[in-house]
């Protein structure tokens, strides 16, 4: 993907970079700017070396309580638990659910929607529903969790490259949506001075948890504004325009995953016509 970019003549720029051009006239070559959700520690073994190989800039969004070692990473532990079990039962609004999972089609449809259905659901209850689940099957969810998450030692190593943006995330990973607004606020003040204090760097720059139109609302961009993160990233598909007709706290992406392999179909992506899609 790096070298096509090259390739395609786009510029692979800084998340700082990303807010200056996004601020000024547009320039005759295009840019990308490629950032990480979760500080996940397949970041720093698989995609970090090949990013250092290549020279360019990148972005890595944190939820502290990862590195801190006390995350649930409910949506790993789902998907453990569905992909290795043949049925599964869980008590979903009050009733008991059963779920046939002797087929990929199915593993799929009943992840689709569970993860829906806690994802609705305030922390407290998410946490019932994520640890009954995995006591049911005997499933060590915060031992998954630090295995799958980087911690601090990592982040410091990402930390001493010139070229890696550190970003917040939150300290939990909430669906902000779910949230008070005060405890929102919390969530995205405290990561901020979580990762300042720790990686002892300023943090400039915010990313909405999960980042899709339900995840968050606009009162939750306004904190970010607020609280003086210079950009704050969305997952809702779409362009960076020039000349501030991008809102910097909103910020557009494709999400690019190891579900697309065809170059072709991320440059066509990149040329706006089916942004996201």
């Amino acid at each position: 993907m790096i070298r096509a970019l090259k390739r395609w003549k786009y510029d692979i720029i800084s998340l700082d970079e990303v807010c200056q051009r996004a601020v000024t006239l547009p320039q005759s070559r295009r840019f990308v700017c490629l950032t990480f959700d979760g500080a996940y520690k397949d970041l720093i073994a698989s995609a970090y070396p090949v990013l250092a190989k290549h020279g360019v800039p990148f972005a890595v969004y944190v939820p502290t309580a990862f590195p801190d070692g006390v995350g649930d990473a409910w949506w790993l532990a789902l998907e453990e638990v569905i992909a290795r079990e043949t049925r599964i039962s869980l008590v979903v609004d009050r009733s008991e659910r059963r779920f046939n999972l002797g087929t990929t089609s199915e593993k799929y449809q009943a992840y689709a929607f569970l993860e829906s259905w806690m994802r609705s659901l305030p922390p407290a209850d998410l946490s019932l529903a994520i640890r009954d689940l995995c006591k049911r099957y005997s499933l060590d969810l915060s031992a998954l969790s630090r295995a799958a998450l980087m911690d601090w030692s990592d982040l410091e190593r990402l930390a001493a490259d010139p070229l890696a943006t550190i970003g917040s995330a939150t300290v939990n990973y909430p669906i902000l949506s779910n949230l008070k607004d005060g405890d929102a606020t919390r969530e995205i003040t405290m990561s901020r001075a979580v990762i300042q204090s720790a990686l002892g760097r300023e943090v400039r720059h915010f990313a909405y948890p999960f980042g899709d139109r339900a995840a968050f609302r606009r009162q939750h961009v306004g904190i970010a504004a607020d609280v003086g993160f210079a950009s704050a990233a969305s997952a809702i598909a779409g362009m960076i325009e020039a000349e501030g007709r991008t809102d910097l706290h909103a910020l557009p992406r494709i999400s690019w995953d190891g579900r697309r392999t065809s170059l072709r179909t991320l440059r066509v992506i990149l040329s706006g016509v089916v942004p996201g899609r």
